[in-house]
């Protein structure tokens, strides 16, 4: 059953009429500064017919650390994303992608995906789209920070040409409500959401946009409902180091099903990788403090034990008591090889991802895994995108990429009002992008979720059923080609598609 989780944080009161100075009224207020509201931002700043409006972004953090990341060799974020060549099509339209620093952004053809408790596959290789005897790339791997550092850049860019765009940073929304005031030359801003901050500043927004992640200070003020629910599981995530004997696979990505919950392996650079794995909060918990040897160990064991082997290893590294999984592990694997030839090991292991051999050092993390979406996208003079809006399960990895279909969206609504002359945070301008993207956002949630669902269970009929699909599937590769272009945000000829 879904639930309500609408906060109160910030009551939407009026107060008497007062004067605000023209120099703290914007057409167009984002808060929150993360990948979603400054790709916004940069959307906005790069259109010709919206570039003549006056734009704040509020964010919370320091970005200056951001702005002025340079990367560190063999080192790297645990905070990546999967990026649709969609989606890069649009940061490079914006002018973000020429700031991206690209020997940092990894991009694969391949991915292999199975059944960890029947081994069923499906095998997606670009090289079926045929594209002009061109293979193309299935997804780009990307550190979130070099993504809005570019972004922040290119920001900088556009205030160089004459665009007014300020950033507040390292200051909190306070409060948002709606105060009766005119500006310093008479506008009437009654109806404008005031942004109050921490530093004592108001700020007056003809369209407040909420880019302010799941717990939305915009969405609370707006009055608009968060519905959704917590799953049991969080995702585990990492950097890995791996073996350098298997540089064909540094195009491959990797996931498998368990029953409780997929691991997925995406190749990075310089024979690293990063990894999510969905699982049960405890086994979570023990996977961040056991030793480096045995996290490895047991990430090479996710991708090649029986769920009834990894079941034994779970309930060893979570007691508490002293266990050998590096021994564990090695019979376990000496036994599933021994009826093979020196052929058919060889087989096996390239079937596989490359084995781990150690993971960077404070790149271990987690976080809960949540589903939600908003009541509606929009009020008067308020919408949300990203986080704010909905959060799905990302076995996907197409949580980041929705968020940016509906900066996307907005940012092109906006621009067509403004050249027709229309006020931008007028309701029923709004409500065009509520519609093109409600119902396509509910459909990627929905589909998530029901994929969980289907393979969280090692239920005999229900693994039948799902292993006869998955298989049929992997034998129809017009199928497969019609999967891998809505994943990969193309159209036929090469197009952005609007998912």
């Amino acid at each position: 059953m879904l639930r309500s989780f609408q906060r109160s944080c910030f009551p939407g009161k009026r107060n008497f009429a007062t004067s605000i100075s023209r120099d703290l009224a914007y057409d167009v207020v984002i808060i929150g500064g993360g990948v979603a509201g400054v790709t916004l931002a940069c959307a906005l700043a790069s259109s010709p017919a919206v570039s003549r409006q006056r734009i704040a972004l509020v964010e919370a953090m320091d970005l200056t650390g951001v702005k002025s990341w340079e990367p560190k060799q063999d080192n790297y974020s645990n905070r990546v994303v999967s990026l649709t060549p969609g989606t890069m099509n649009f940061f490079s339209k914006i002018g973000v992608k020429s700031h991206m620093l690209l020997d940092r952004t990894h991009g694969y053809r391949d991915m292999r995906v199975w059944d960890g408790v029947t081994g069923a596959k499906i095998h997606l290789d670009s090289a079926l789209l045929n594209t002009n005897g061109q293979q193309q790339t299935i997804a780009y791997m990307v550190e979130n920070v070099n993504v809005q550092s570019a972004a922040l850049k290119r920001i900088e860019e556009c205030r160089a040409q004459g665009v007014h765009i300020d950033i507040f940073q390292k200051t909190k929304v306070a409060e948002i409500n709606r105060e009766s005031e005119v500006s310093q030359d008479g506008i009437d801003l009654k109806d404008w959401p005031t942004i109050h901050l921490d530093d004592g500043k108001k700020l007056k927004a003809r369209l407040l946009i909420g880019a302010d992640g799941i717990n939305s200070p915009v969405r609370d003020f707006a009055g608009i409902e968060s519905l959704g629910w917590d799953y049991d599981a969080q995702g585990v995530v990492a950097t890995l180091k791996l073996d350098p004997e298997r540089p064909e696979s540094s195009l491959t990505a990797w996931q498998r099903f368990l029953p409780t919950g997929p691991i997925a392996m995406l190749p990075l650079a310089e024979g690293y990788a990063s990894m999510v794995w969905s699982t049960y909060p405890g086994i979570a918990q023990a996977l961040k403090t056991i030793p480096a040897s045995d996290f490895c160990t047991m990430v090479n064991a996710a991708f090649r034990m029986s769920h009834v082997d990894l079941s034994y290893l779970y309930k060893q590294i979570t007691q508490g008591k002293s266990h050998d999984i590096q021994g564990e592990y090695e019979w376990r694997e000496s036994i599933a090889k021994k009826p093979l030839s020196d052929n058919e090991i060889l087989k096996r292991e390239h079937s596989l991802p490359p084995q781990v051999i150690d993971v960077q050092q404070h790149s271990r993390a987690s976080f809960p895994f949540r589903l939600r979406n908003a009541e509606r996208y929009v009020a008067d003079r308020v919408a949300l995108v990203g986080d704010a809006a909905h959060a799905t399960h990302p076995l996907a990895g197409q949580g980041l990429n929705q968020g940016i279909l509906d900066v996307e969206c907005l940012s092109t609504l906006v621009e067509k009002g403004t050249m027709e002359g229309q006020d931008i945070g007028n309701i029923h301008l709004l409500r065009q992008y509520a519609s093109e993207r409600y119902l396509r956002n509910i459909m990627m949630i929905s589909s998530c979720d029901k994929l969980h669902r289907l393979y969280s269970t090692d239920v005999a009929p229900v693994t039948w059923i799902r292993s006869l699909g998955l298989n049929a599937v992997n034998q129809m590769d017009f199928l497969k080609a019609e999967i891998m272009k809505y994943a990969m945000g193309i159209e036929y000829n090469g197009d952005i598609r609007r998912m």
